[in-house]
């Protein structure tokens, strides 16, 4: 009575267990893939997921329904849509995408924050040009002849005149907008520095230079571009970006030891020699400290 091989039927084994995969890999992937319909957007890439962002801010932008802009934010799955939306125009501006493109996620950032909706103020008005009405007759001028005989002229036609009737518009009750991502430049847009604090957090490990932006009636303004220069680098950003902690609230990680100089686009304030505190916790233990810089218009 022979003995079975075992060798032999492990490799038929084997190789009937690689042809069922060969031919279950071509059925899913030729004969019939899966096909995803009305998939849910929490199951997407997180690149695919800031397209999506930017479609949702750019809708927004065009409608002012903040309620279906939060509820498109939903479906991404998102713990803190608001902070997704600050995060992600902070890694545009890092990566060199212009305002104008960054400007929708942050401005839809601010209305969730806010809970209401941003909306334009209507301006301008239509100019016309009237003319004035024509004489119903030419005149014309006489004159003497060398020969004595007197010949009439006729007067060149009159030039027509316009005018600018400007069109008085009619009155439009609007609601005063909150301050928009757009700075206005100009003289009167400068801004000065009016406080300098150290903030000591006991258990920080970073050092934070942090600004607040205000008008006159100190009220926070987004949108300001901020240059922060060292000798080693630059790093440009705008307030706004984080709505939770206000409208012309901007930051910036420190090294310590680095002396930097700060530069407030929009009126060319500058406060050079800025460099990171240090704190001590009640222990005598030195931890970083952060720095506050308060900035108003006059």
């Amino acid at each position: 009575m022979s003995r079975p091989d075992f060798r032999s039927q492990t490799l038929q084994i084997i190789l009937a267990l690689l042809i069922g995969l060969g031919l279950g890999l071509v059925y899913s992937w030729f004969l019939s893939p899966v096909t995803y319909v009305d998939a849910n957007p929490a199951i997407l890439r997180a690149d695919f997921k800031d397209q999506y962002r930017v479609v949702i801010a750019a809708s927004y932008e065009s409608t002012h329904d903040l309620a279906r802009a939060r509820a498109r934010l939903n479906l991404l799955g998102d713990g803190n849509p608001v902070g997704e939306l600050s995060a992600q125009a902070q890694r545009m501006l890092a990566s060199g995408e212009p305002f104008e493109k960054v400007r929708p996620l942050a401005q839809l950032a601010t209305d969730l924050n806010q809970g209401f909706a941003t909306l334009p103020t209507p301006t301008g008005f239509t100019i016309l040009n009237t003319p004035q009405d024509l004489p119903t007759a030419l005149l014309t001028q006489t004159q003497t002849n060398d020969t004595g005989n007197i010949e009439a002229t006729p007067t060149p036609f009159p030039t027509i005149l316009f005018e600018q009737t400007p069109i008085t518009p009619a009155a439009i009750e609007t609601i005063a907008p909150r301050p928009t991502f757009t700075p206005t430049f100009g003289p009167s847009a400068s801004f000065a520095l009016v406080g300098q604090d150290t903030v000591c957090t006991p258990g920080s490990k970073s050092a934070l230079l942090q600004f607040v932006l205000m008008d006159s009636r100190r009220n926070q303004i987004a949108g300001i571009e901020i240059i922060v220069t060292w000798s080693q680098g630059e790093d440009r950003f705008f307030t706004g970006f984080k709505p939770e902690l206000g409208d012309g609230y901007a930051d910036f990680a420190m090294q310590p030891g680095t002396i930097y100089s700060i530069r407030v686009v929009e009126g060319g304030t500058s406060v050079p020699n800025i460099i990171a505190p240090t704190c001590t916790d009640p222990n005598g233990v030195n931890y970083p400290g952060s720095l506050l810089l308060t900035f108003q218009q006059p």
